[in-house]
């Protein structure tokens, strides 16, 4: 899957191929008009894009019909290889994806996706045991639809989603409860457990991206990147010593860390309940 990345990234500079635009009348009395298939056309850039990874057509193909009559521009993706390329091609406002597919399964799916967009995703899927959608939360999914689905379930699922991801983006302080944590992405202002807490430029970066996409986890090369504008191992170093020294700031007990988690061959996360 690298080297998957690496050839759509060479070929981001490359044109997309022109395609007939098609047009229809809404129906009357709707109050919105139908979405458009951006696997046949163009996007529409007033309207909020939703990318469908499901190997199973018929499913893709129903969940585009229910967002697109909803208002929203879709596209489907089969596998993984194909989900990439269409994040790449046309980002999307939030992603409905499968668990169980050949070849690449949902979660590992997932993680490619993480370290190329911050769209929020939601999981639809067969698995509906406990464990699968305790897991699919724990590693920052934003939701979890189980299979056999209704439409309006959908629809009011991805409107939520998109509200709380609106919602956050807006939003100057946040603040964390649980965790006795604020966050002014203004003044750049931090209290922990009531008390001012003094950081570095550098610090309060690293802390602002984790603090924005809270609880979920924030892949190395996207804090890299962020931070310092390229990925590189001596970046990666310094981005782990930044962690300890934030850390320091803020846990009660640096070495045992419960706030700034570390997930393995992920990334880092802002952990924002603790019991």
């Amino acid at each position: 899957m690298s080297e998957v990345l690496a050839n759509e990234k060479s070929n981001l500079s490359s044109m997309r191929q022109l395609m007939l635009r098609s047009s229809g009348e809404p129906e009357s009395g709707r109050s919105s008009s139908p979405g458009m298939d951006l696997d046949m056309i163009y996007e529409s850039p007033s309207r909020q894009k939703v990318l469908i990874v499901d190997d199973d057509l018929d499913t893709q193909q129903l969940l585009k019909e229910i967002l697109r009559i909803a208002g929203y521009d879709v596209m489907g993706a089969g596998n993984a290889s194909e989900a990439v390329r269409k994040v790449m091609d046309i980002p999307p406002d939030i992603i409905l994806l499968d668990l169980m597919m050949p070849d690449t399964d949902g979660w590992q799916t997932y993680q490619y996706l993480r370290e190329l967009t911050n769209a929020p995703v939601i999981i639809v899927s067969a698995k509906a045991n406990k464990e699968d959608v305790v897991q699919g939360l724990q590693i920052g999914v934003d939701d979890y639809v189980t299979k056999p689905f209704f439409n309006d379930e959908v629809i009011a699922r991805v409107k939520a989603v998109l509200r709380r991801a609106k919602a956050t983006e807006q939003k100057t302080t946040l603040i964390f409860p649980h965790i006795s944590l604020m966050v002014n992405l203004e003044t750049q202002e931090v209290t922990i457990r009531n008390l001012p807490v003094h950081l570095t430029s550098k610090e309060f970066a690293i802390l602002s991206v984790l603090a924005r996409n809270a609880p979920k986890n924030v892949p190395y090369e996207v804090l890299s990147k962020e931070l310092w504008g390229e990925d590189s191992p001596q970046v990666r170093k310094r981005l782990k010593y930044l962690i300890y020294l934030l850390r320091r700031k803020l846990e009660k007990d640096p070495a045992n860390p419960v706030l700034v988690i570390n997930n393995e061959a992920i990334g880092y996360r802002l952990q924002t309940n603790i019991s």
